[in-house]
């Protein structure tokens, strides 16, 4: 597998600012002239609608910007406390010797986040027909806490996964999360109380390799 460029963003970023700089990205990894990239970074408040979003999933509008993507999914919302981690990869050489495959990919998103939660001893669950990972919170209630929504162009991902940590949790009133309308939503915070996150980007990262050397062939 090539390189890939780690970055962190420690400041706030506008989603309109890192749409364009994905874009960009890909464009130059597709021409080989830059490296894959996983960027983490938190957004100011911010919804965002998947090519697969309904009008009536926006159930109110505020003075929170609202963006049309295209990505996969519906509406989601983005805040700080909610770690954004945006995958700016070659599929073909993530899967190499293998052929890429998209499907395989997502459950290695599924997998990485799964694997990210159990660090913090928070059970994080695969759901059939529902993207995205889930935990059963101590009423026996299934809730979502991270979002996943893709997008490839000439094999080359970018959008990526958004992990509840500590978010203001009422920006999701305004919305139909996922366009899921039956299951709520939480954060890592609800489930164990205050998080040490000193560490939490190197743990993103040790869990990648980890993931990728047990899966794949490098």
């Amino acid at each position: 597998m090539s390189e890939i460029n780690w970055h962190n963003s420690s400041e706030l970023v506008h989603f309109e600012d890192a749409l364009q700089f994905m874009q960009n990205r890909v464009d130059q990894i597709i021409a080989g002239e830059e490296s894959q990239m996983i960027w983490l970074l938190e957004h100011y408040p911010v919804y965002t609608a998947g090519v697969s979003a309904k009008e009536e999933d926006l159930l109110n509008k505020t003075d929170i910007p609202i963006y049309q993507t295209n990505r996969g999914g519906k509406y989601t919302y983005h805040c700080p406390g909610m770690k954004i981690i945006y995958a700016m990869l070659d599929l073909k050489s993530f899967f190499a010797p293998q052929a890429p495959d998209v499907s395989k990919f997502v459950e290695f998103l599924e997998n990485w986040v799964i694997a990210i939660l159990a660090h913090y001893n928070i059970k994080g669950e695969i759901r059939k027909g529902r993207v995205g990972i889930w935990v059963v919170d101590e009423n026996g209630v299934e809730k979502k806490i991270a979002a996943i929504g893709i997008k490839l162009k000439k094999w080359v991902s970018y959008h990526g996964i958004a992990i509840n940590i500590n978010p203001e949790m009422s920006g999701f009133n305004n919305i139909v999360p996922c366009g899921i309308k039956d299951f709520g939503v939480t954060s890592m915070h609800d489930i164990v109380g205050p998080v040490d996150l000193s560490q939490f980007d190197q743990i993103v990262r040790e869990k990648f390799i980890e993931l990728k050397s047990k899966i794949f062939v490098s």
